[in-house]
């Protein structure tokens, strides 16, 4: 796992208003980060119910505490390698509207402090699938770090 310390800002004063805390995330060697308000838990390896029908990047469904929450394959929905059968990816579990979404992912980082007025927007070279799940992004000290925006996620598998 790579340090994940933000480039230091050229101001000496920052707003503490404008700085919001982000779960780094790893999904098949790149970094992304979560608004830590919306993650609810992370866990570590489930068993996953298959629902029959569903989308290749639904892999199925977990209870958790009584409650039915749909797994979303990260890896599958960002148009990545699959998970091997050895791979044991964590669950980062998010809600949205009234629905909880578990988002396999490879390993989940640390939780980090970002100005969001450093948040940039996505580049035009990066790939449409990624452009359109990501709400910009964040140069870290040695990488980039992309926020995945939550609302599409959802939006977008509850379409699929």
């Amino acid at each position: 796992m790579s340090t994940l310390a933000p480039i230091q800002s050229t101001s000496t004063i920052e707003s503490t208003s404008n700085i919001e805390e982000y779960l780094s995330i790893f999904v098949g060697g790149q970094t992304f980060g979560i608004p830590v308000l919306k993650v609810q838990d992370v866990l570590s390896y489930q068993r996953v119910a298959s629902i029959p029908l569903s989308p290749p990047q639904i892999r199925g469904s977990i209870n958790l505490r009584g409650r039915i929450v749909t797994v979303i394959d990260m890896r599958i929905l960002l148009e990545l390698d699959p998970f091997t059968d050895e791979q044991k990816p964590m669950n980062i579990v998010v809600e949205h509207g009234s629905e909880a979404y578990s988002l396999l992912v490879d390993e989940v980082g640390e939780v980090i402090e970002l100005n969001v007025n450093d948040c940039e927007p996505n580049p035009a070279t990066i790939d449409p699938k990624w452009r359109e799940l990501s709400n910009g992004l964040f140069r870290l000290d040695k990488e980039l770090m992309m926020v995945l925006d939550i609302a599409l996620i959802a939006n977008w598998s509850e379409e699929a």
